[in-house]
């Protein structure tokens, strides 16, 4: 894994909002308008890639951008523009559950026969698909657990106690060789893929940088930590079986032992936490802030909504025939894997 403490290189522009972005994170030309930035499309290229640079400003940003743009007032004003815009769309896209325990029930009953990304490639998926979808998913796990810290601050009492003892489990239990992040590296090693931290960000698709964004988005505003632990909820409740398949589609292609070992150890660890998360977490949160019922199940639908737009994608383009990458793998990486 990649121990250099600066962030990766500005990635390419993806349209008019993003060029502009990234030259004024370079010192080259001026802030797009917020009125531009709120105008791209809400799920495009071009908006996402762009709300994915303005956040990664908060994690370890970029080694060609100076540190003090992560609060740069002109650059929040347009980062505001576009979060309006991906909120306003994600809301009218999930009109919702008719309650909390409806949106929970959802997450709890698995379909007796699954289509999704995970059946799929446990079923059919073929080694260089698992290496694409492992290459998209990096640009969360490498900083897995980073964005649902945010709302540690934000909570109190049962609910804070509970999130701060998941999100222990997910950076280790104290031990940095059990990192989760540093476990999907070593998956990644054995795909023989590129560990440094936002390496495949050019070659993610919007579907894939919405999925991340979605988290930033949820963990950067206090107002939205409802809808952030709900994200949580969201992923903490569904990882133990779909763990369970890709670490089956891991064997079945033979695709290494920490490959296999990092959705192995979700599967124990997830069906734990999920217990936690339904009945601490967010009962915790609810006994002191009944308010937010209806931003955790906005929080749940609307991790369901953009990763059905994800798998649909990848799902798309594999049936094809063709690569779900905007860029392909280095020939040093598919030399590597032949």
């Amino acid at each position: 894994m990649d121990h250099d403490h600066r962030g990766p290189e500005l990635p390419p522009a993806r349209g008019p909002v993003s060029a502009a972005l990234t030259a004024y994170l370079r010192d080259t030309g001026p802030l797009p308008r917020p009125e531009d930035a709120a105008g791209a499309l809400a799920y495009g290229d071009d908006l996402q890639l762009a709300l994915y640079l303005c956040y990664e400003l908060h994690y370890r940003g970029f080694a060609d951008v100076a540190p003090h743009l992560e609060w740069d007032p002109g650059l929040l004003r347009v980062r505001a523009a576009m979060e309006q815009r991906f909120l306003a769309t994600l809301r009218a896209d999930t009109p919702g559950h008719g309650s909390l325990d409806d949106a929970l029930a959802g997450l709890l009953v698995e379909p007796v026969r699954g289509t999704g990304v995970s059946h799929y490639l446990r079923d059919e998926g073929e080694l260089w698909q698992l290496r694409e979808y492992a290459a998209q998913r990096s640009l969360y796990h490498l900083k897995e657990a980073d964005p649902h810290a945010w709302v540690l601050p934000r909570l109190w009492g049962r609910a804070k106690a509970a999130m701060a003892a998941v999100e222990f489990d997910e950076y280790g239990g104290g031990r940095a060789d059990r990192v989760h992040a540093r476990l999907f590296a070593d998956l990644m090693t054995d795909l023989g893929l590129d560990t440094a931290y936002g390496r495949y960000l050019d070659a993610a698709s919007a579907e894939a940088l919405a999925t991340v964004n979605l988290m930033s988005l949820f963990g950067l505003h206090r107002e939205l930590r409802g809808a952030l632990v709900g994200h949580f909820a969201a992923v903490e409740i569904t990882s133990s079986p779909g763990s369970r398949r890709l670490a089956e589609a891991m064997r079945r292609t033979g695709a290494g032992p920490a490959a296999e070992f990092f959705y192995d150890e979700h599967v124990e660890a997830d069906a734990v936490h999920e217990q936690v998360v339904r009945h601490e977490v967010i009962a915790g949160l609810l006994d002191e802030e009944p308010h937010l019922a209806p931003d955790v199940a906005f929080g749940i639908d609307a991790t369901g909504h953009l990763e059905d737009r994800f798998g649909g994608r990848l799902l798309a383009d594999w049936r094809a025939g063709r690569s779900s990458l905007r860029a392909p793998l280095d020939a040093a990486e598919t030399a590597h894997m032949s």
